[in-house]
């Protein structure tokens, strides 16, 4: 093998794509204002600490100039989903398939995708009657901040490994088989919210956004996840706290947050941490691409 070969090899792990993704959030997102890493609180000092010791552990050059509003978090999810798409191709004998990435913010939303294609229809009757609209209100059409889907196989390929469907009239009304429907849809694999800090409001729709998933699909619900950079535990339970509609929450370096809250002594935020991790309601964005697959 070339040195030239294994180098690449080593280069494409999750532990380098890991920093990957942190190198890209310090250089176009992460940065200060007025001295303070503008993932904090500015009200609040134990934000203010945790952030800091943070971004201290992380040890990359910071934004010069960071983004504000929605800009910071256009850009926090182009970069996660960046790190999805690599980690997918790295892991791609684990979990094989045609998988797609896309900023649903920019496209139609959910109702591309098999499970969700008939909320199209109601969506085009809600605007065309505004009345019914009133009444049932306009939350069907959800846009997560990134979705992945998994595109149909044709029956060549499912028989790629031998004679997998036979010639019986069988497996007729599986969305995975192209050949089933005229309009084949990808399947919606799984939906990211990402959110660079929480707050009450942020963390409601986050909620809000993955029940309408859970209760407006017709067939497989899809992985339904949040990432966030947010460095106070005590918030991060306001997202992450419970189950049933979210799967689990994923910190953008939970190792380095955890390192932060130790220094800092503060044993309601340690114990609040420790209690989402052991709780298996938080976890680190490098566990992300395995849960996705699993």
């Amino acid at each position: 093998m070339s040195p030239k070969g294994t180098r690449t090899r080593a280069i494409m792990n999750i532990e380098a794509l890991r920093k990957k993704y942190h190198t890209e959030i310090c250089r176009r997102i992460l940065g200060l204002r007025n001295g303070i890493p503008n993932i904090a609180d500015m009200g609040s000092q134990t934000s203010r600490s945790l952030a800091s010791g943070l971004v201290k552990r992380l040890q990359y050059p910071l934004c010069k100039k960071p983004a504000s509003g929605q800009t910071v978090g256009m850009l926090f999810a182009e970069i996660t989903m960046g790190f999805l798409n690599d980690a997918f191709k790295l892991l791609h004998h684990l979990r094989p398939g045609k998988w797609t990435f896309s900023a649903s913010q920019a496209g139609s939303g959910i109702t591309s995708y098999d499970q969700y294609e008939h909320l199209a229809i109601l969506d085009a009757a809600l605007k065309k009657h505004r009345d019914l609209a009133a009444i049932l209100g306009s939350e069907y059409i959800i846009r997560p901040d990134i979705v992945i889907g998994r595109e149909p196989l044709t029956d060549p390929e499912i028989n790629s490994g031998g004679d997998v469907m036979g010639r019986g009239e069988v497996s007729k009304l599986t969305s995975l088989r192209r050949q089933n429907y005229r309009d084949s849809r990808p399947i919606l694999h799984a939906t990211v919210s990402c959110k660079w800090t929480i707050r009450s409001d942020r963390s409601q729709n986050t909620r809000t956004e993955a029940l309408n998933l859970i209760r407006n699909r017709k067939g497989k619900t899809p992985h339904i996840v949040s990432v966030t950079a947010e460095p106070m535990p005590t918030r991060l339970a306001s997202l992450a706290m419970g189950t049933g509609d979210i799967d689990c929450v994923y910190h953008m370096s939970l190792p380095e947050l955890r390192s932060s809250v130790d220094d800092t002594g503060n044993e309601d935020q340690r114990d609040m941490l420790d209690t989402l991790v052991s709780g298996k309601r938080l976890r680190d964005i490098s566990d992300l691409p395995f849960d996705l697959i699993s």
